[in-house]
């Protein structure tokens, strides 16, 4: 281009002299006079040539320095819309937790309770691996001489190892049952979790461990869990070592398989096998197995219905709790509806529940109740129980009131 300009200026230049030449031939002292006329306008173009040429060049690198900076203002721009969408530790991490608050009346003994307050922790570290944790304090106060325990409940790591399977690992909540792993004191009814899930299935049970869990086909799920044992000679439930120096010279395994492709449908089934349900404290074999069925069902119309049966068969029959064979079911309908006085849903529910754990604990018991939801995480309960020690040949009725809640 600067070639191209000073071209041009001096074409103009041999143009305009070959114009006065062609007039009319000068003389020598008129042409001497046209030559430095024309070499100051050659020299005066060639000044504002170079001008020209300086203002070209820092017009240049003004054009560069921008770009430059446009090129930083993007970069920045990029970093902070990718912090935006995740990748800030912020954004990676959950928080939750639930409680529950009970009064209860039997035969004139009345009691109020702040039974659990529990937090989760989570965090995902990336798409494909996450950490999951809860804590939990029990009875309001622990410490020596004091009712409540502070307990880890889980904290686990979670992998997935393809987009229909999982492995995880750590200290987690066994798959057995319907409230073992779901019991936000909001999604059941009665103030008190079924007695079946607690004395057959000594809820809420968790171990350490490792196992896979995944999707087998449309509807169908797994767990499979290698994990600590049971270390009781009295009774099931006082068994749970909870994973606080716990024995595992005798490892436990359960699994699980449940249909899900109904929607509101969960039908599932459990096994559990126990090397040494006494972790070596007696001799002999004392392995023992646990099976269990549900059926968990809830329609759009608002009807519902829970049905469980729990099992366990022992080598040898435990000194306190007795048989070897120890059971237990319930049946609870259940209806929901949307209230129209005051906001929320009103659920009323009867349980009907049989156990047999022990040679003087063979039971029935009643429960029948209501449910208020304000809304969806907040449950007031109320409800009336009957226990019938059949062997015993005795009866004794509660009263009970609750408010439970998660976030």
């Amino acid at each position: 281009m600067k070639k191209c300009i000073r071209n041009l200026f001096l074409l103009s230049a041999v143009t305009v002299a070959a114009g006065h030449a062609a007039a009319e031939t000068p003389s020598a002292e008129e042409m001497w006079k046209i030559i430095q006329q024309q070499q100051q306008i050659i020299e005066s173009l060639q000044q504002k040539l170079a001008t020209t040429e300086k203002k070209v060049d820092v017009a240049e690198q003004k054009v560069a320095e921008t770009q430059l900076e446009v090129e930083a203002a993007a970069d920045a721009i990029e970093t902070a819309q990718a912090s935006n969408h995740g990748e800030s530790w912020t954004n990676k991490l959950s928080i939750g937790g639930y409680g529950e608050l009970h009064y209860n009346s039997h035969e004139g003994n009345d009691q109020v309770d702040f039974h659990r307050f529990v937090t989760y922790l989570g965090y995902e570290f990336t798409d494909d691996v996450s950490f999951f944790s809860e804590i939990e304090l029990e009875h309001s106060l622990a410490g020596e001489g004091q009712p409540g325990e502070v307990e880890l409940e889980q904290a686990w790591i979670e992998m997935d190892i393809t987009e229909q399977h999982r492995l995880r690992a750590g200290l987690d909540i066994l798959p057995i049952g319907i409230i073992n792993q779901t019991h936000e004191p909001e999604t059941f009814y009665g103030v008190e979790r079924p007695e079946v899930e607690t004395r057959i299935i000594p809820s809420t049970w968790w171990e350490a461990g490792i196992g896979l869990n995944g999707e087998l086909a449309p509807g169908w799920n797994y767990d499979a869990v290698l994990h600590s044992g049971l270390s009781t000679t009295t009774n099931i439930r006082s068994g749970r070592q909870k994973v606080a120096e716990a024995n595992a010279d005798h490892p436990a395994f359960t699994t699980r398989i449940r249909y899900t492709g109904i929607p509101g449908l969960e039908v599932g089934g459990s096994f559990q096998y126990q090397s040494d349900i006494t972790a070596g404290a007696r001799a002999g074999s004392n392995s023992a197995n646990l099976i269990e069925g549900h059926l968990d069902w809830k329609h759009s119309s608002g009807l519902a219905l829970r049905a469980l049966y729990a099992r366990w068969d022992l080598d040898q029959q435990l000194s306190i709790a007795g048989d070897k064979e120890q059971w237990g079911y319930y049946i609870e309908p259940s209806y929901r509806f949307v209230l129209t006085a005051i906001p929320g849903d009103l659920g009323i529910f009867a349980r009907w529940s049989e156990l047999e754990y022990g040679n003087t604990k063979e039971e029935e018991r009643y429960r029948i109740g209501i449910n208020y939801w304000p809304i969806e995480r907040v449950a007031f309960k109320f409800d009336w129980a009957s226990v019938d020690d059949i062997d015993a040949n005795t009866y004794a009725d509660s009263l009970n009131l609750g408010l439970g809640f998660s976030f």
